[in-house]
C-alpha cells in the first residue's frame, strides 16, 4: 500500500537531513503529521470530505503551498517551507523533485506544553499575557488587506447564507444535544440581528475590516513561549471558512476563554484587540459573531453523533460537548449584556 509505504518511510528518522533522535506520527482527518526533535512534517491525506478535496496529487501539492504561504502570515519563523517527496526504486527520497509522489510541509516544532489551552488548564495565563495576544493579532490584521475580493464575503447576503445553513444542517438535533426553545430563540436573535443591523454589516466593510483571516483562531491554535508568540494552523482548504470579518477571529478566541471558564481573560484580550487595532465597531457585532461561532462548534461536534462507528463512551462526550456549545450560545442571545 502506497501510503503504508510512505507512513514508514517518514517514520524513520533516517529519511529526514537532520536525523532527528525519533519520529512520532499523529494523525488527524486530514493529514499525518510526523514530530521530530526540532522540525514537524505534514503530508495531506487523499481524501475529500466536500469542504475539502485532497484527491489530487495537483490538489495536494497546491493546498500545502497555500498552508504555507497563508500562515507564515501569523507565524513566518515556525512555517519553513515545502518539500516534494520523490519515489526511489522502493523507497522515497525527501526534498527531491524527480518523480514526486507527495508534498510535505516543514515547520519548526513548538512547545506543546506552552500552548494556550495547556497554560490555562495549569492556571498559567495572564491577564497581560492576553493583552499582548491582543496587541500581537491586532498588529498581523492590520497588515492583511481589504481588498474586493475579501469584502465580498461580508456581504449580509453571505453573511446570512452562513448563518441560516448552520440552522438547516442542525434541525435534526433537536431534542437531543439542543432542545426545541435554545434552537429558536438562537435562531430567531440570529436572524434578528442580521435584519436589523444591515447598516452595520455595510459600514464594517467600508471601514476595511473585512480580510482573509485565519478562520480558527481558537486556544490550541496560539503558543505562549517567553515573549514569543506563535498562532498556527490558518485554515488553507476553504476560502469560505476563512475569509471574512476580522471580528469572527476575534470572536472565536473570546468565545473559547468563554467556554473554558475564563471569560475575563477573554474580554482582557478583546480589549486589547480594539486599543491597539482602533476597531471601534467590532464591539457592536461581537456578539453576533460569539453566537456563530459557538454554534458552529456545536454544530460540527454534532455531526459526530451520526458516525456509527463511534463507541458508547465518545458518542456520550459528543453529545455532552455539542449541548454545553449550543448552551453558551443560548446563554448569549438570553443575556441582555
Amino acid at each position: 500500500m502506497k501510503a503504508q509505504n510512505l507512513i514508514d518511510f517518514l517514520g524513520d528518522p533516517q529519511a529526514y537531513p537532520e536525523k532527528p533522535g525519533s519520529v512520532n506520527l499523529v494523525q488527524t482527518h486530514i493529514s499525518w503529521v510526523f514530530i521530530g526533535d526540532r522540525f514537524v512534517y505534514k503530508v495531506k491525506k487523499p481524501v475529500d470530505f466536500g469542504f475539502l478535496d485532497f484527491t489530487s496529487l495537483e490538489k495536494r501539492r497546491f493546498y500545502t503551498h497555500e498552508e504555507l504561504r497563508l500562515n507564515k502570515r501569523f507565524s513566518p519563523d515556525v512555517y519553513l517551507c515545502v518539500l516534494p517527496i520523490s519515489r526511489l526504486e522502493d523507497s522515497f527520497l525527501l526534498g527531491d523533485e524527480s518523480h514526486v509522489e507527495e508534498y510535505a510541509l516543514k515547520m519548526k516544532r513548538i512547545s506543546e506544553d506552552h500552548m494556550l489551552y495547556q497554560l490555562l488548564l495549569s492556571g498559567s495565563v495572564s491577564t497581560s499575557d492576553m493583552e499582548r495576544v491582543g496587541r500581537h493579532l491586532a498588529t498581523i490584521y492590520r497588515d492583511i488587506p481589504s481588498d474586493e475580493k475579501s469584502q465580498a464575503f461580508g456581504t449580509l447576503q453571505v453573511i446570512s447564507g452562513n448563518v441560516r445553513e448552520n440552522f438547516d444542517q442542525t434541525r435534526a438535533y433537536r431534542g437531543g444535544p439542543i432542545s426545541e426553545e435554545a434552537f429558536r430563540a438562537i435562531e430567531d436573535w440570529s436572524l434578528s440581528f442580521m435584519e436589523k443591523n444591515q447598516h452595520l454589516f455595510e459600514k464594517r466593510i467600508r471601514d476595511g475590516h473585512i480580510k482573509d483571516c485565519h478562520g480558527d483562531l481558537h486556544l490550541q491554535h496560539i503558543c505562549l513561549e517567553d515573549d514569543t508568540i506563535t498562532v498556527f494552523d490558518c485554515i488553507e482548504f476553504n476560502e469560505r471558512f476563512r475569509f471574512g470579518d476580522v471580528a469572527s477571529d476575534v470572536a472565536f478566541l473570546s468565545m473559547d476563554c468563554d467556554f473554558n471558564g475564563h471569560g475575563a481573560l477573554g474580554d482582557a484580550f478583546v480589549d486589547s484587540y480594539i486599543a491597539t487595532s482602533g476597531d471601534s465597531t467590532l464591539r457592536h457585532v461581537l456578539k453576533f459573531y460569539k453566537v456563530y461561532r459557538s454554534y458552529v462548534r456545536a454544530k460540527v461536534i454534532s455531526f459526530m453523533l451520526d458516525d456509527t462507528g463511534l463507541d458508547a463512551g465518545a458518542r456520550n462526550e459528543a453529545f455532552h460537548k455539542a449541548r454545553n456549545y449550543y448552551d453558551l450560545a443560548h446563554r448569549y442571545v438570553t443575556d441582555d449584556h
